[in-house]
């Protein structure tokens, strides 16, 4: 992959200006086996429940990433080893965690990229409570379904369109 998030901000000075490109707030750490991932927000909110993770995870990806408010609870995992399988199976580019993962060794093995806030060593409850693919907020920004979606080592970018 050829992008580097400092590099599309420095290019865009003007598209931040203007909110087309967001950055999110610092937090985010890599889990996945790969530390660089793009592609276009799948977007799911969720509070300590990973029922709609799995069933979205279990669609073709395509390529995209699955960005998950979760609220930043730090009470449980909404992503761990088995759902970093699925997701490189099914092709996601990456999983985006307001919360926390676990399972971080399986994690690591899995070519994808997976970050998140945390990690918690408990799942979490089964009631299949979720909404997606609508407006969320978090880390400070605005992602909506089909924005692209730009994680390296250096942070976390949401743009309205494709930069690269």
């Amino acid at each position: 992959m050829s992008f580097a998030t400092t590099d599309l901000c420095d290019a865009n000075e003007d598209l931040i200006a203007t909110g087309v490109l967001r950055v999110c707030a610092p937090g985010f750490r890599a889990y996945g086996g790969l530390s660089k991932f793009k592609g276009p927000a799948v977007t799911l909110k969720v509070f300590e429940d990973n029922t709609w993770v799995r069933t979205i995870l279990d669609e073709p990806g395509q390529g995209r990433v699955l960005v998950i408010d979760g609220g930043g609870s730090m009470r449980c995992a909404l992503v761990g080893g088995n759902l970093g399988v699925l997701a490189e199976k099914n092709n996601w580019a990456g999983i985006l965690v307001n919360g926390c993962v676990r399972d971080t060794l399986e994690l690591a093995q899995a070519k994808v990229g997976i970050n998140a806030l945390a990690v918690h060593p408990q799942k979490s409850v089964k009631r299949n409570v979720g909404e997606r693919d609508l407006i969320i907020d978090m880390a400070g920004t605005t992602v909506k379904p089909g924005d692209m979606i730009y994680v390296d080592q250096d942070g976390v970018l949401v743009a309205d369109r494709l930069l690269d």
